[in-house]
């Protein structure tokens, strides 16, 4: 087998489902390579192994290849379109129960900004929208919600007022436009491993590696009463 760039786009999209076929080859070739140098790592062979060992190593990859370039209301003009007739169109057809899931959210910027667009037309308690990133860092910051003042100006003033609240030179998001954001979807993941009969679902990404087990693998009584302990 020859460990060529062609190679190793295989293998992250494997191992990830970054697609680097979406992005310039030569730019993010010679960033890659820069990376791999840096960790001393000899062949692209050897840098896939160890980031399929390496949890802090695969992290470092996915941050340093992920874009994470975002701010609230980003490009005013669709923004106003999507008020103005993309989600008015979208509760005609569908209902105010819609289902929103913002992919790469980034540092939150994006679903915070869908959740302000909705409340205009939907009460804030029935909006409900899905947030992911691979980056761990950028969806840390998402939660910690503080934003400098750049990163709020295209939001209409109306909406700033409402939804945020001055510490100093950063701007701190309100609990309540927190609260339509999902960041859960253990139930999602059970109701498919319930579906094709899986006991356990894992994910390199995260702090403890399981994200679904099935209560039939639970040996927690067993190991009680093999140490002498009740397991009531």
């Amino acid at each position: 087998m020859i460990y060529d760039y062609e190679y190793f786009k295989k293998e992250i999209y494997s191992l990830t489902t970054i697609d680097l076929n979406a992005y310039k080859e030569k730019q993010m070739k010679r960033r890659i390579d820069t990376l791999i140098a840096k960790h001393k790592i000899v062949g692209y062979d050897k840098y896939v192994q160890a980031l399929k060992t390496d949890k802090v190593l695969f992290e470092e990859f996915v941050g340093y290849i992920t874009i994470n370039v975002s701010e609230f209301y980003r490009n005013p003009e669709q923004w106003k379109y999507l008020e103005e007739t993309v989600i008015p169109e979208l509760i005609q057809r569908f209902g105010k129960n819609l289902k929103v899931w913002s992919a790469a959210c980034s540092t939150g910027d994006e679903p915070y900004s869908l959740v302000m667009a909705l409340s205009r037309h939907i009460p804030l308690q029935q909006i409900r929208i899905y947030a992911t990133d691979l980056d761990k860092q950028v969806i840390a910051k998402a939660k910690t919600g503080l934003y400098g003042e750049k990163s709020i100006e295209g939001v209409p003033e109306d909406l700033k007022k409402k939804y945020f609240g001055p510490e100093g030179k950063l701007y701190k998001k309100r609990t309540s436009l927190m609260t339509p954001i999902q960041e859960e979807i253990y139930n999602a993941v059970k109701d498919i491993s319930d579906l094709r009969g899986y006991s356990l679902v894992l994910d390199r990404a995260s702090d403890t590696g399981i994200i679904f087990a099935s209560p039939k693998v639970d040996i927690s009584n067993e190991v009680l009463t093999k140490l002498g302990y009740s397991a009531n």
